[in-house]
C-alpha cells in the first residue's frame, strides 16, 4: 500500500531519514590555477547533496532558497577525496534548512581536515512549481536538538538580510538588535 503525499507530509521524521553522504575526487578539471578545487565546484557539490536531502525529507522536487555564509577556510588540495555529508535541520511549513558539513582526505598521507559546512534552505514544490506542506523535523540526539533550535535564529536572520522581517519581529534575535543601554 501506497502513502498519499497529505500522509506524507504530515509524518515526523528524524534527520538520519534526510542523511545523504557523497564523495568526489578532486581532479585537474576541478581545480584553479594553484591546484586548489575551485570554491564554484565545491559550492555545486554541496547545492547536489543538499538538495537530494532534502528531498528525501520532503518527499518531493525542492529548489533551493538560500544559501547562507560559506567561508573557504582549509583550501582541498587536487587529488584529495572530499567526502559532503548532509541532513536537515529543521522544517518549517514549505521549507526545509539542510545542513552540510565538507571533510577533505588526503588518502596517501593519511590526514582528514573538516574544510567547511553550510547552510542552504529549500522550498518544496509540486510538479507545478507551487509550494507543498513537509513533514517536521525531529531531533534525536543532543547535537540534532541544537541545530534544531538555532535553525529558526538562521531562518529569522535570513529574512531580515532578504528584507522579508523587520529586525523587530524576529523575536529569537532581539537581543542582537536591542540599541538600548
Amino acid at each position: 500500500m501506497t502513502e498519499n503525499r497529505n500522509d506524507l507530509m504530515r509524518k515526523k521524521k528524524t534527520p538520519s531519514e534526510s542523511f545523504v553522504s557523497m564523495t568526489e575526487l578532486v581532479l585537474p578539471n576541478d581545480t584553479n590555477t594553484l591546484n586548489n578545487l575551485m570554491g564554484g565546484r565545491l559550492m555545486h557539490w554541496m547545492d547536489i547533496v543538499s538538495a537530494i536531502s532534502g528531498q528525501k525529507h520532503c518527499n518531493s522536487i525542492v529548489v533551493t532558497a538560500s544559501v547562507d555564509n560559506i567561508s573557504f577556510r582549509t583550501p582541498i588540495y587536487l587529488g584529495n577525496v572530499v567526502t559532503l555529508k548532509a541532513r536537515a535541520t529543521r522544517a518549517f511549513k514549505s521549507s526545509v534548512e539542510i545542513r552540510i558539513d565538507v571533510e577533505a582526505e588526503n588518502i596517501p598521507e593519511g590526514k582528514k581536515v573538516a574544510s567547511h559546512s553550510a547552510y542552504f534552505t529549500f522550498v518544496a514544490v509540486d510538479k507545478d512549481g507551487h509550494p507543498v506542506e513537509i513533514p517536521e523535523v525531529v531531533p534525536e540526539t543532543e547535537e540534532e536538538k541544537a541545530l534544531y533550535d538555532g535553525a529558526l535564529r538562521r531562518r529569522q536572520l535570513r529574512l531580515i538580510l532578504s528584507g522579508r522581517m523587520k529586525p523587530s519581529e524576529a523575536n529569537e534575535l532581539k537581543s542582537l538588535f536591542d540599541t538600548k543601554g
